[in-house]
């Protein structure tokens, strides 16, 4: 029976050690998950080490809910590291959060909560490099994940958006050029201790990972590869803002109050086979937003909006609306429904009030995620484009995060 036991106890510390961590969706009663850093909200939470930063979101249920925090460190493989928690923070984690508010003159009720860092328990995190913090609850369930990354400013990461080289794509493919400039530091055996991780418009579940440099020029690591190092180009999100519930505003056709207010969006159509159009947008992301408030955290109001997209009933895809404001990710309350009364996909979200891109995407039955097939892919489109750069010595411990770079396609050249 011990040998039993033994044998379950081995197994499922080398399913926790060599898995790869995943996010966790939040419930449907948390809204509105961002990251702050010192300066602005964080599309994709990249910080520098020792920057100060909050993670802040609604709680949907009137309750006064008590929710805690943890915070683990992460190899680039997003494995956990062989550091101990005392080697990466200093002081301690799993606490309350202290910091929440309740809404005011809102007809949606809920708690905003405010988890900022350093606080008096948890002083500083030490280490650059991959980070999940976890929300769970007073019953030690779950509630949500979310990944963060520290840097170091060590080495100059050039990033370059280009036109594909394959004729086949050429039309629809943008590809990164990268070089990393070492400066005095020296990078021993570049190949198997220097990792990229190349991120489109903040979405960390389409980066391209571990492209290794092609040749040495001096201090420089070059990188100019084709299929490897390209993405398909998209097409520019659409947008619609809700900062005031009482007037339709850009991207909403009318409005209607029951217990909440509803905003009906403008029916969309494919893009697939239409020619190009430049529309400026934020690459996906959301802005909370409200006219006539004095704070956005507890006075933004939420609304359910209704998005309709006409298009043909597609036999073995699912039909999503796609975008940052729940982390790109594609769940249930995303999928939308056909209604073949009228020939439409119709899905209701509850937003909080702001300004919103999104885009229609489809997913096939193995969970594969087509961002094309309705809104299309085109080179001239203008994406955002992070290159992060891991670092592991030889003998080091674990994936030190030492040089990020950026650039958008907004001037993309052949």
């Amino acid at each position: 029976m011990a040998k039993k036991i033994l044998l379950v106890s081995l197994i499922t510390y080398s399913v926790l050690s060599f898995s790869q961590a995943e996010e966790i969706l939040p419930p449907d009663f948390i809204k509105t998950i961002t990251f702050k850093g010192s300066t602005s909200q964080a599309q994709l939470p990249i910080l520098r080490v020792g920057e100060p930063f909050s993670l802040e979101f609604d709680a949907l249920t009137g309750n006064e809910e008590d929710f805690y925090y943890k915070i683990e460190h992460f190899d680039f493989d997003w494995k956990p590291s062989q550091l101990v928690k005392g080697e990466y923070l200093k002081g301690v984690d799993n606490v309350r959060i202290i910091n929440y508010l309740n809404s005011l003159n809102t007809y949606q009720i809920y708690s905003h909560y405010d988890l900022r860092i350093p606080n008096q328990q948890t002083r500083r995190l030490l280490k650059s490099g991959n980070y999940m913090i976890t929300i769970y609850d007073d019953y030690d369930e779950i509630m949500f994940s979310r990944k963060f990354m520290l840097v170091e400013d060590i080495v100059t990461v050039g990033v370059q958006p280009k036109r594909t080289r394959n004729f086949e794509t050429i039309d629809e493919k943008q590809i990164v050029n990268i070089k990393i400039n070492s400066g005095d530091l020296n990078l021993n055996n570049p190949l198997e201790t220097i990792k990229t991780l190349v991120i489109q418009n903040n979405n960390l579940k389409t980066a391209i990972k571990d492209l290794k440099p092609q040749f040495t020029v001096g201090n420089e690591l070059i990188y100019r590869y084709d299929d490897k190092a390209s993405f398909w180009a998209g097409n520019e999100y659409l947008n619609f803002e809700t900062k005031n519930v009482r007037t339709a505003n850009l991207g909403v056709q009318f409005i209607d109050l029951q217990d909440l207010y509803h905003s009906y969006l403008f029916r969309q159509i494919s893009r697939k086979n239409r020619p190009y159009t430049w529309n400026p947008d934020i690459n996906g992301n959301f802005l909370i937003n409200a006219v006539s408030v004095d704070n956005l955290d507890t006075q933004t109001d939420y609304t359910l909006v209704h998005f309709r997209l006409r298009e043909e009933e597609f036999a073995d895809k699912d039909v999503h609306v796609f975008g940052n404001f729940n982390n790109f990710a594609v769940e249930d309350m995303t999928r939308m429904i056909y209604n073949r009364e009228n020939g439409d996909y119709e899905c209701v979200l509850k937003l909080k009030q702001g300004f919103y891109n999104y885009k229609f995407v489809t997913v096939d039955t193995n969970g594969t995620i087509n961002e094309g097939t309705i809104s299309g892919n085109f080179w001239q489109t203008e994406n955002n484009y992070k290159v992060l750069v891991y670092y592991r010595d030889l003998g080091a411990r674990f994936d030190r995060l030492i040089g990020l770079g950026e650039a958008n396609s907004e001037r993309i050249t052949n």
